[in-house]
């Protein structure tokens, strides 16, 4: 039996097992999300402002089209990965090469680019954030090294509970590192497979396919298989609807 998206969608839909990778068709920016459609307020919070107009008002739904679709077997990991690209890719707005928005020819060369040439590049992360993905994933298949790991259990209280955190992303917690050592299980969906080919190499459990078309937000993840006790609330809710 199919099931209907809203029927399908609480099953498929888990909090950090699913990384929604949107770009802008103009500028190539890219933003990450948790959640299939994209949030004003938490979007362009992770637009760095980069000159006049490069951060937009809102958010135009004809712009913002899906890049790919990340899964995860557990949350556990997925959220850790979900912080390491947003990591990266603010490393590549702000600490980039000053030879990237430098004159190579020309009367000017080896003066700065105009800022509005500077704003231009540095928007465009496309690129970089294939390559981020591939970079997290082989990082993400390698297993944790022991100083990693007694450095997070010294992070841990003697009764079980973490320390409080100073600021996001500052403690790396003993849970996060029990997800490393394998990305088996991880499938990369892709709006235009072709994409994939901006990273020089991937792991080689991880799985590509296509992203299902879907009009301004990417498609429905495929839902799991149900439990008997599942499969019936959801013909109950279908009845009901019908």
């Amino acid at each position: 039996m199919s099931l209907s998206p809203l029927a399908a969608a609480p099953q498929a839909f888990k909090h950090g097992n699913h990384i929604f990778v949107y770009s802008n068709l103009r500028t190539n920016q890219v933003v990450y999300s948790l959640s299939r459609s994209l949030k004003n307020n938490l979007s362009l919070k992770q637009l760095p402002y980069l000159g006049k107009k490069t951060v937009p008002a809102t958010l135009r739904k004809d712009l913002w089209h899906p890049l790919c679709l990340l899964e995860f077997p557990s949350s556990t990991q997925g959220l850790s990965v979900f912080r390491k690209l947003r990591e990266f890719r603010r490393l590549h707005e702000n600490a980039y090469p000053i030879s990237l928005v430098t004159q190579t020819e020309g009367i000017h060369k080896g003066q700065l680019l105009p800022k509005k040439k500077k704003g231009k590049i540095l928007m465009n992360q496309k690129a970089n954030s294939v390559a981020d993905m591939a970079a997290v994933l082989i990082h993400q298949s390698r297993k944790p090294s022991r100083e990693e790991i007694e450095k997070a259990e010294r992070k841990v209280r003697t009764d079980g509970r973490p320390l409080a955190k100073r600021g996001p992303g500052k403690q790396k917690s003993a849970e996060a590192l029990t997800v490393r050592g394998s990305v088996e299980g991880v499938k990369i969906r892709w709006a235009n497979v072709l994409d994939a080919e901006f990273a020089e190499t991937w792991p080689e459990d991880v799985v590509h396919d296509g992203l299902e078309k879907h009009r301004y937000t990417a498609a429905w993840p495929p839902a799991p298989p149900l439990v008997p006790a599942e499969q019936m609330l959801v013909e109950e809710v279908e009845l009901e609807a019908a």
